[in-house]
């Protein structure tokens, strides 16, 4: 009776024992939302880094986390829109590029936390109270256009080509990040006029394009902007068009045939928001996660440009480089 009663237990226990552990809650992994400002032909530029950099953290996509990408296409006027729909999908941690879709993030949501990746001027835009105590459900990695930064896209520009006087400069208001007043001040050190164009969409280009030459702008200036950054190719492509050497605030100007760029490496910022994301997952609040300052810049010469316009770009510039582009 003894091993009768041991048999039947036995195989009550097999036959329950699926029941029980379909019984338990199935095992949820994070949820990751991500906004990206350009189209998704873009992103694999910053994006890959991004992945690379959760992966060695130990995130594998589909496995230990899910990732919600949106894309933004250089609308900016999109943001609100997309960031209520990653919202609704209740993640734990978002990560926004730009500080545009970081103010639409803040808008969105007082309580998930949100990464941004390359505000221009957090503090001042309010995005946070301080770089060192952001103090709310925000905080990030910073661009660092201001304090004379962005001068120096003047003085590189003026250095590469010497015989210029008057500059042209693209920029799109609705860029949170305020420099103008920086280039303008370089430009007048250096005895240059500098000559704004104002975009605010992508069909304007061709006719800003067309102002500045006939303002006789013998270079460019292209300003940091969610728009430039989706249309990059159309703004180079615009350039060597009307034969105007052009300094950009990204390489990926450069990479698609642009003249020169000096800036702070996206991918590579792309790549630390990782550990944002690491972090707030093990139980860190965005508010006491100081914002980083940019650590890698990068000067990038495209030298089969500079043929084209028929420019020698000096030595004092090329020994700078930290990439030249035959």
């Amino acid at each position: 009776m003894r091993l009768i009663g041991l048999a039947v237990i036995l195989t009550l226990s097999f036959v329950l024992a699926p029941l029980a552990a379909g019984a338990q809650p199935p095992r949820t992994i994070p949820r990751l939302a991500v906004l990206f400002p350009a189209e998704a032909a873009t992103a694999n530029y910053s994006l890959a880094p991004f992945q690379q950099a959760l992966r060695d953290l130990g995130y594998v996509e589909g496995q230990t986390v899910t990732v919600e990408y949106r894309y933004g296409h250089g609308k900016t006027e999109h943001f609100p829109v997309l960031m209520a729909e990653l919202v609704r999908l209740k993640p734990d941690v978002m990560v926004v590029g730009s500080g545009v879709a970081a103010q639409a993030a803040k808008g969105a949501t007082q309580t998930i936390p949100v990464i941004f990746v390359g505000a221009g001027d957090p503090v001042g835009n309010k995005l946070v109270t301080s770089f060192a105590r952001p103090g709310g459900n925000v905080t990030g990695l910073s661009l660092a256009f201001e304090d004379g930064f962005a001068g120096k896209w003047v003085e590189l520009l003026a250095e590469a080509v010497p015989r210029i006087r008057r500059v042209g400069f693209l920029h799109d208001p609705a860029n949170l990040t305020q420099y103008s007043n920086v280039m303008q001040i370089a430009a007048r050190r250096l005895g240059l006029t500098l000559r704004p164009s104002e975009v605010h969409e992508p069909d304007q280009l061709e006719n800003a394009f067309a102002a500045l030459v006939t303002d006789r702008a013998e270079g460019l200036i292209v300003g940091p902007s969610v728009l430039f950054h989706a249309h990059h190719r159309r703004i180079v492509a615009l350039a060597a068009k009307h034969q105007r050497p052009a300094i950009y605030g990204f390489r990926i100007f450069v990479d698609a045939g642009g003249l020169m760029s000096y800036g702070v490496s996206i991918p590579d910022l792309w790549r630390r928001s990782a550990t944002y994301v690491d972090k707030i997952l093990k139980g860190a609040k965005p508010a006491n996660l100081p914002v980083e300052q940019p650590t890698k810049f990068e000067l990038v010469i495209n030298l089969k440009t500079a043929k084209t316009l028929g420019l020698t770009i000096p030595q004092s510039i090329l020994v700078r480089a930290d990439e030249i582009i035959q």
